[in-house]
């Protein structure tokens, strides 16, 4: 039976395959740390019976979502921000928000709900912390992402063009990254998606880091 727990520093050290998935973005110790210490309740694993990591998630404003642990990780990793009061009446302003890093089932124990699982944790959280929505960052090619995070109820907001420095397939200089979300209890109105966001293009630099 799998269980989720917080998220604790020594689970950094199952990280020593982390870069061998091709889809994996890599992060430095530092980052993850930094996630545990600001917002350890957006901070999940899970682990299967004999007490071994299977699944973790994080940001995936600079990733795609996919990063494979050993020992069979399961995690979610987020944070709730919003964008500078200064840009607030920018076209492209963010509000408090629900932020997605990272999102990452072992290979073996994919298909069983656990992704599924972890984000829900990940949006509970954001709920009790009244956010308007969760967001997440995604490569327009990661067609193994996709689809999942639609049956979520995720949906594209904007493209962001050649968000990624590269491109996998090796047809262009870099790749576009899918802006999608998912609207939480507060947006009522639901003022925070948009009919296809596919085709609503923005830059790199319209993106507040």
């Amino acid at each position: 039976m799998t269980s989720l727990r917080a998220f604790r520093p020594t689970d950094l050290l199952e990280t020593s395959l982390t870069n061998l998935d091709s889809l994996t973005e890599n992060y430095d110790t530092n980052f993850y740390l930094q996630y545990l210490a600001v917002w350890p309740s957006l901070f999940t694993v899970a682990e299967d019976p004999n007490g071994k990591v299977i699944g973790y998630g994080e940001d995936t404003r600079s990733s795609d979502g996919w990063a494979w642990l050993t020992r069979g990780f399961f995690l979610v990793m987020g944070k709730v921000e919003e964008d500078p009061a200064y840009l607030r009446f920018s076209e492209h302003y963010l509000p408090w928000h629900g932020h997605v890093t990272a999102l990452t089932v072992a290979p073996q124990h994919r298909r069983l709900g656990l992704a599924k699982l972890l984000t829900e944790v990940l949006e509970s959280g954001c709920e009790e912390k009244d956010a308007w929505f969760v967001d997440l960052f995604v490569r327009a090619g990661n067609d193994t992402a996709l689809p999942l995070y639609r049956g979520m109820g995720y949906s594209v907001f904007r493209r962001v063009v050649d968000y990624y420095s590269d491109d996998p397939t090796g047809r262009r200089a870099g790749e576009d990254a899918l802006d999608m979300r998912k609207l939480l209890k507060r947006d009522k109105n639901r003022i925070h998606i948009r009919e296809n966001g596919e085709n609503f293009r923005v830059s790199a630099e319209d993106i507040y880091h």
